[in-house]
């Protein structure tokens, strides 16, 4: 580790910036039921977690 992390003067860090794009409306999964179960009713934003990387 890094010795200025060591540093709790959070003040003298930037603050963060994301970048989000805008996502668009496709369609609903037909089952609803296994969209719940997914997380999301949206089949463009079910991405399992498979350990590394989405599928």
């Amino acid at each position: 580790m890094h010795e200025h992390w060591k540093d709790d003067n959070f003040e003298d860090f930037p603050i963060a910036m994301a970048y989000v794009p805008w996502q668009k409306f496709e369609r609903l999964y037909d089952d609803l039921e296994k969209g719940y179960c997914a997380g999301t009713i949206f089949p463009e934003l079910d991405k399992p977690f498979t350990g590394r990387r989405c599928v």
